[in-house]
Formats: C-alpha cells, sequence, structure tokens
C-alpha cells in the first residue's frame, strides 16, 4: 500500500501542496511563510470534474480524475510534487479514546489498535489506522486521551493513485472535516481575544452535502452534514433553460442567465438554504446543551450566491459572514485577486491542507 493514514494527525512535510478532490472540482492551494507566524498564498487554482467521476465522496473513474489534476497542476503552475490529500469525513472513523499514560510506544499502539476493532465494522485487514496523544485526561493525570482514526485502505489507495498518475506523491492524508477546522481556527485567532469563549457555526455547502459544524474555543463540539447543496440550483437551471449541466453550471458562477432567473430559481433556492441553515441550528439546540450561537460562518461553493448571507443573517437573526480562508494573507505574484475574490470560501479544506506543510 502506498500511503496508509500514520501522517494523518502529525508529522511535517514540506514543501507541499494542499489538493482537495470534491465531487465537482479539484482545488490546489500552495502555501509559503510569510513573516514568523503567517501564510503567503503562492498559487491557488480549481479545474472542474467530469460529471460522476468522484460520487458520494468516491473516487470512481480514476482516469478521469488523475488527468483533471495533471490539468489543474499545469493551470496552478506549481513544480512541487508532494501533496496533501484527504478523506471524505464520512469515509473516517474517528474516536476519542483514554489509555494509561505510561504506555510506551509499542504497548501504545497495540492497545490503539485493540479499542479500533471494537469501533470498526470491517475486518482489520481492510483498515489503515491512526492515532494521536492529544494529552492528559481533563479529571486524571495518569490517563491520557487519544484521537482514533480509521478508514478502508481501498479508499485511501483510490485517492494515492489518482495522485501518483498525475506525477504526484501523497505525503499526508488528512480529514476534509479536519483540514476545513484548520483554516476557520487561523480565522477566528485574528479575532477579538481570539475569539475565546464564543460558538461559531460553520455552514460548507457544497454541491451536493452541507457539511456543520460547531466550534467554542479550538474545539468541535457539534458536527453533522445534510443533504442539500448547489446542485438542486443547477438541476433547476438544467430543468428550465434547456441546458446542459456543465452549461447551467458556467452561467450561475457568471451570473449569465435570464433575467427571469433570480425571482423563478434564485429566490426559492436562498429561500430553501437558508431554511436548512436554520433548521440545523435548531437541531443542534435540542441535541447539545448549548443555546446560543454567536457567529455564523459560510462557506462553499454555494455560499457567495447573491444574497445567500443576508437571508441566512435575516431569518436566523445571527451575525453572518462568508468567511476567506486566505484573510490577511499576503497574495503572491500570480493569485488573480479578481478570481480569488469570487472562489475563496470554496478554498477551505485545501488551504487547511496546504498548511500541514508547517505541521510543528
Amino acid at each position: 500500500m502506498a500511503l496508509d493514514l500514520a501522517s494523518l494527525l502529525g508529522k511535517k512535510n514540506a514543501p507541499l501542496i494542499g489538493v482537495d478532490i470534491s465531487m465537482s472540482d479539484i482545488k490546489l492551494v500552495e502555501l509559503s511563510r510569510s513573516g514568523e507566524k503567517d501564510f503567503k498564498l503562492e498559487r491557488c487554482a480549481t479545474e472542474p470534474l467530469p460529471k460522476g467521476a468522484v460520487i458520494d465522496g468516491n473516487i470512481e473513474n480514476l482516469e478521469q480524475v488523475s488527468e483533471t489534476i495533471t490539468r489543474l497542476l499545469k493551470r496552478a503552475g506549481t513544480g512541487t510534487r508532494q501533496v496533501a490529500l484527504a478523506m471524505p469525513a464520512a469515509s473516517v472513523i474517528t474516536k476519542k479514546i483514554t489509555l494509561p499514560a505510561h504506555l510506551n510506544e509499542q504497548a501504545l499502539e497495540f492497545q490503539v489498535e485493540s479499542e479500533a476493532s471494537q469501533y470498526i465494522p470491517f475486518s482489520m485487514d481492510e483498515v489503515a489506522i491512526d492515532f494521536s496523544v492529544m494529552g492528559a485526561t481533563a479529571n486524571s493525570a495518569e490517563d491520557m486521551d487519544i484521537l482514533l482514526a480509521a478508514a478502508k485502505k481501498e479508499k485511501i489507495e483510490d485517492r494515492v493513485a489518482a495522485a501518483q498518475t498525475a506525477g504526484l506523491q501523497a505525503k499526508v492524508m488528512d480529514i476534509e472535516s479536519f483540514a476545513a477546522r484548520s483554516s476557520v481556527l487561523r480565522l477566528i485567532d485574528q479575532l477579538p481575544n481570539g475569539g475565546q469563549d464564543q460558538i461559531f457555526a460553520l455552514f460548507q455547502i457544497g454541491s451536493k452535502v452541507t457539511y456543520i459544524s460547531v466550534l467554542l474555543n479550538g474545539e468541535v463540539i457539534y458536527e453533522r452534514d445534510q443533504q442539500f447543496g448547489g446542485n438542486q440550483l443547477t438541476q433547476d437551471i438544467v430543468r428550465n433553460y434547456g441546458l446542459s449541466f456543465e452549461e447551467a453550471e458556467l452561467k450561475k458562477r457568471q451570473g449569465d442567465l435570464p433575467d427571469s432567473y433570480e425571482m423563478e430559481l434564485l429566490e426559492p433556492f436562498l429561500e430553501s438554504a437558508a431554511l436548512e441553515v436554520t433548521r440545523a441550528i435548531q437541531f443542534f439546540f435540542t441535541s447539545t446543551p448549548f443555546t446560543r450561537i454567536d457567529q455564523i460562518f459560510l462557506a462553499g461553493g454555494c455560499s457567495m450566491l447573491p444574497g445567500l448571507v443576508d437571508i441566512v443573517a435575516e431569518r436566523t437573526k445571527l451575525s453572518t459572514t462568508v468567511i476567506s480562508p486566505f484573510k490577511g494573507m499576503e497574495l503572491g505574484s500570480s493569485v488573480n485577486e479578481k478570481v480569488l475574490r469570487s472562489d475563496a470560501p470554496a478554498y477551505l479544506v485545501a488551504c487547511g491542507l496546504a498548511m500541514r506543510r508547517f505541521d510543528e
């Protein structure tokens, strides 16, 4: 096997590009250091995937995905060939476990594998396992918290093979939700008092799925996904105007649609999106001890639809912002600032992956 999850939660790899393989496209980000702590965006690019190449996070056509990565590398103009990839959160089993703090490395690995077998509904031969020591258990100095992660080897190997066929060397396999969180935490750190004790709800609205995570003081306190995304609007455009899916997606992005589009299609979709956000927040309140959210963050390809941020803020009565993972970064000479302004919210995962280059 070319790569397991051994570098999932740690180990520095540099130089490195972040490549995010989603259902609709593939995105690339390359960062360098700007000063001691922050980053410079050297390159970012996106390339659409043929429809059906990736379904529900699974690579269905490896050749098409690899060819798309090859085009993406050419578009971005990067010479870096080491890459950080990510698995969809739904494809990875994660579990926090507690083990004695005195275990040596060999004993720790044995115990982790033993614990993992209790939570994994597959043969242990079929999965790759990794773990990260999170630190001492809150109420016991003699124990430590461990984050366990496991995924099917074949799913990992598909992504690695697509990258390798395009001439890349996979060095890190992360989890998409973890990578997105890295990007968001960097933004929260820039807020007054580092966002301390504030509750942030992140909605990543993708092509088919909206991923929701709620963060408090750097920790995820709630996460789930909902079957809702921008493809619903694209399909409406296809049906109403007799376009192909690809044409509809392009015209949606460019705003090149008939005058009737806004009232007949866009406004009802925005209402549906705001309703999905409102329902998700209510579900968060009813299924957790928490009773407030201080800020909503919108990201993903749909988040830049005109009017979305306003209608979400109006319906939820909460402060709502469309976020860019590149906020505060110096921009390299090859970055098109105009394109970046419209596309940046979709790069949350790719940016988080590129940040893995600088892990301690």
